[in-house]
């Protein structure tokens, strides 16, 4: 049987070159090239089995090639590479039809890992959904690896109505995330509807949620819509859920369950058509040992669990967002400032508790309360200079950070301080181990990206063990675009 061809198109020869040879290595047929057009030729005549292609090429964009590729041969698998790792990239190469998206640099073992995916699951892939073309303006921005995987897989959701948990420290951005999946997704002609579940009075969780009857409860002098029917046809956006109270957890189990819903004092079952996306700054595993959120409840609404990386995770984005948060104020009549090497050098070192939303009001204060061009590096120290600045001196100083042991024993101090006079529920030792192999593995897994084997040996585990532990402990390793 012959082996499978496999088209490359690159402008730049070593890319090729260590593309081509990795693949022959691997067992295929490679043909490369430095231009569109000839990948084209070649795809019209009937050649390949598979495509790697860069998305600016010297006479085009592979993006405008793309549905040709997918009307004149639906069968054919499409993966698209691009130094240009923003969001839109992997959104648009989604909706395109590509196969999958990897971000420049890339490991080659994982590209081959890819091929051979994509060239044992030939399918035809859906064209982008109906709808205007969401353009080139960024709602996410960074070009880190950790922000690749989010960007990814974002993009594997957007033509889905999975239900999706966003979990992520306060100021990471989990309601941007939420919009973007709304916005660039099959239901972006409806509503988006989003509701603070922290800032609710318990008592009013269930009005605000499914509405109410005129006459329902004292203070009821007409009827109210609820949010499920006024995101009807769109997204709900469910935040902080885990301070949702129990009854009303119960009562948002069975809407999931049953597509259907009463409002408060009525009697008629309402069918609903919506997409749940919720998000926490809790660990959600926790409140279920403590008995403050359903189990049931979890597993419906974690369908895709997406983690938000904090800023400390991916500072490389730093000097992006600023810009980004810099021009958004310009356009608010504040004037324009810039940062200098120092100014970064500062910000870099810095823990930022208050993760995206600390940098932008940062950056709000510098654009309003400072008249220099150029922000220097002593005004930074100033600015940061409070009870988190001790993270940035302890990096200056070249003194040891707080170890494992100190941050774990400073948790089960508060810990067991939450429980007042009681103690814990049985079985502490286990989730305190799942608590820590569960960021442990992850963290791994991320800087591996999804790399199994690395991960194994990073971790000094047997492969096989990895895997348990991976489905055991419920971790989503983000692969390809399907």
């Amino acid at each position: 049987m012959a082996p499978a061809q496999i088209l490359v198109a690159d402008d730049d020869a070593a890319i090729r070159t260590v593309i081509s040879q990795a693949l022959m290595r691997a067992g295929f047929e490679v043909r490369v090239t430095a231009n569109i057009a000839t990948l084209w030729r070649w795809i019209s005549a009937g050649e390949g089995d598979l495509v790697i292609t860069d998305v600016l090429m010297p006479d085009g964009n592979a993006f405008d090639v793309l549905p040709k590729i997918k009307n004149s041969r639906p069968d054919l698998p499409v993966v698209v590479m691009s130094a240009q790792n923003t969001f839109m990239t992997a959104i648009k190469a989604s909706e395109k039809g590509a196969y999958d998206y990897i971000p420049k640099p890339f490991d080659l073992t994982e590209l081959v890992a890819i091929a051979r995916r994509a060239l044992a699951e030939p399918k035809p892939q859906p064209n982008a959904a109906p709808g205007e073309d969401p353009g080139d303006n960024m709602p996410l921005v960074g070009r880190s690896p950790a922000m690749q995987d989010i960007y990814r897989a974002l993009a594997r959701m957007m033509q889905t109505d999975l239900t999706v948990t966003i979990t992520g420290e306060s100021g990471t951005g989990k309601e941007l995330v939420a919009r973007a999946l709304h916005d660039y997704g099959r239901r972006r002609k409806g509503p988006f509807v989003a509701i603070n579940m922290a800032a609710i009075p318990r008592d009013l969780i269930e009005s605000e949620l499914f509405g109410h009857e005129k006459g329902a409860f004292t203070g009821a002098q007409s009827r109210s819509s609820g949010r499920f029917e006024q995101a009807e046809g769109g997204t709900l956006f469910l935040d902080e859920i885990g301070d949702m109270p129990m009854e009303a957890q119960t009562r948002l189990l069975r809407v999931l369950q049953q597509g259907e819903y009463t409002v408060v004092g009525g009697r008629t079952p309402i069918a609903t058509d919506v997409r749940i996306v919720s998000a926490t700054n809790k660990d959600l595993r926790q409140l279920i040992s403590r008995g403050l959120f359903r189990e049931d409840l979890f597993y419906r609404l974690n369908v895709v669990p997406l983690r938000l990386p904090p800023l400390r995770e991916r500072i490389e984005d730093l000097p992006d967002l600023a810009r980004h948060f810099f021009t958004e104020v310009q356009k608010e009549g504040l004037p324009r400032k810039t940062l200098s090497q120092g100014a970064l050098d500062v910000m870099r070192r810095y823990t930022w508790p208050g993760n995206v939303r600390e940098l932008e009001n940062l950056i709000r204060r510098l654009s309003a309360l400072y008249p220099q061009d150029e922000i220097s590096g002593e005004l930074i120290e100033h600015e940061l200079s409070n009870e988190y600045a001790r993270a940035l001196d302890s990096e200056t100083d070249g003194s040891r950070p707080v170890d494992l042991s100190a941050s774990v024993e400073r948790y089960l101090s508060d810990y067991f301080s939450s429980f007042g006079d009681q103690l814990p529920p049985p079985g502490l030792h286990g989730r305190i181990l799942r608590e820590v192999e569960y960021p442990l593995i992850a963290a791994a897994l991320a800087a591996t990206r999804g790399n199994q084997v690395k991960a194994a040996d990073l971790l000094g585990v047997n492969r096989n063990t990895l895997r348990k532990k991976i489905r055991d402990l419920d971790i989503s390793v983000v692969r390809s675009l399907r």
